[in-house]
């Protein structure tokens, strides 16, 4: 039986070590725990305390699709905190000027980062008054650009960024990704969307000059059906949607549309 004191025991556990719920010092540089959390809770920068480095209120999919006169892109307007459906009714398609749309995807507080640089971009056109505006591959690569200096400062802005336009009397559609990753085609999607979207629009994604013969009208079709099987199958969609379609008359954003929902079938699914 083992005495009640024991000399091995009396010691601390950590020499030098810090006190229970305090922070170690370490040597050569002698701080004490009360400046030290004085420190840690200092609100840093002008917008506050920023926690970039996982995303939490995400946005899925986003799809896009060029046809012969423009560019349509499309995003349903759910923001998800996890996997909890907290806000219903987000735009993440949006307008930047009569050439250029942007549709988002991912962390929705990196977008509202970025966003506050992109509308200054935009009045600075403004206030220059020189009949240029920002055309969308100008916008497409400045966006490359901010996103890989991001990445390569380890900060990287948790983002799906699909852009599309007219530039020069021709549509445009491009992608970036969080890493700076950037590509051009006649079909885009990010998510759930890169499985689901791209094999039903595979006859134009493939083909370079397929969608030559896809007019306005097709075009909002098959966004319809990708859209409509997007919130069958994706559990982080919604049924409302926004799109926006960009010709050379300008920028039509419709932010009240809905998916024709038909669950006939769904008796015959087990678990249903």
């Amino acid at each position: 039986m083992y005495p009640a004191t024991n000399n091995l025991m009396a010691g601390p556990f950590w020499g030098n070590g810090p006190a229970p719920g305090a922070f170690y010092n370490f040597p050569g540089a002698p701080i004490n725990a009360g400046a030290m959390q004085a420190s840690r809770t200092e609100t840093p920068g002008e917008f506050g305390t920023q926690r970039s480095y996982y995303p939490v209120t995400t946005g899925t999919s986003v799809v896009g699709l060029m046809f012969k006169d423009g560019v349509v892109i499309a995003a349903d307007k759910l923001i998800s905190y996890g996997s909890l459906a907290r806000f219903h009714d987000v735009d993440r398609v949006f307008r930047i000027n009569d050439k250029t749309v942007l549709g988002v995807g991912g962390d929705f507080a990196d977008f509202q980062y970025i966003k506050r640089h992109i509308d200054q971009k935009v009045i600075d056109d403004q206030c220059l008054d020189d009949k240029n505006e920002m055309k969308p591959r100008s916008f497409y690569n400045w966006l490359t650009r901010v996103m890989y200096n991001r990445r390569s400062d380890f900060q990287p802005l948790y983002l799906d960024l699909v852009i599309g336009g007219m530039q020069d009397g021709e549509p445009f559609l491009g992608h970036v990704n969080l890493r700076g990753r950037s590509y051009t085609s006649n079909v885009v999607a990010t998510g759930y969307g890169t499985h689901l979207a791209l094999p039903l629009l595979r006859e134009y994604s493939e083909n370079p000059t397929a969608y030559q013969e896809l007019g306005q009208p097709q075009a909002t079709d098959l966004m319809k059906r990708v859209m409509e099987v997007l919130w069958y199958r994706d559990c982080r969609s919604d049924p409302k949607y926004s799109q926006a379609v960009c010709t050379a008359s300008g920028v039509q954003l419709d932010a009240d549309c809905f998916v024709a929902q038909n669950w006939d079938l769904a008796h015959t699914i087990k678990g249903y």
